[in-house]
């Protein structure tokens, strides 16, 4: 296994008939595999001020901790409706069939904070726009968002670029 491609599994027809799963998973069990996907995520940001990583729910958790660990710096979580004690502010965003709402601390960030977001999957983009709203009405200062897998078809990262927002993704896989 030579690129972090090789470690993400993929499971036809969940959760619906017709769809790709892309598991990552297999990535995250596999120890060389996992150091090469934080690594990798890292690098296009060796040497740019990050005072913060913000997770997307829920595997963006896994892999936003442990690079503010690489980074010695502070975590995170954006959450779904509901799931953070305290006071929130909200950002309701898009889905297929209807509408999600994503929530972080109304204190998780200060004004000027350098932040970088971090998600497994890249798909169309939503949940990420909700991410950098939420970020910015805090008053921080999104610097990239990271991705492992784009699903380039859906069109994610255009709308995350027509938002002049910089995406890196690790691999691509054609097709939902």
């Amino acid at each position: 296994m030579n690129n972090v491609r090789d470690y993400i599994r993929t499971i036809a027809d969940f959760p619906h008939e017709g769809i790709m799963f892309r598991d990552v998973t297999t990535l995250f069990a596999d120890a060389r595999g996992f150091r090469m996907a934080i690594d990798q995520l890292l690098h296009p940001y060796a040497g740019i001020p990050i005072d913060k990583v913000v997770g997307l729910e829920a595997r963006g958790f896994i892999l936003g901790g442990a690079l503010a660990h690489q980074l010695s710096t502070g975590f995170v979580p954006i959450r779904k409706k509901g799931k953070l004690p305290g006071t929130v502010i909200s950002e309701a965003y898009q889905l297929e069939y209807g509408e999600a709402v994503m929530e972080v601390h109304d204190d998780a960030l200060k004004p000027g904070e350098r932040v970088l977001i971090i998600d497994d999957l890249l798909a169309t983009g939503g949940t990420a726009e909700a991410g950098i709203k939420l970020c910015r009405r805090l008053g921080a200062q999104v610097i990239g968002c990271a991705f492992v897998i784009d699903l380039p078809e859906l069109g994610g990262r255009t709308k995350l670029e027509q938002m002049e927002m910089p995406v890196h993704a690790l691999t691509s896989f054609d097709g939902t």
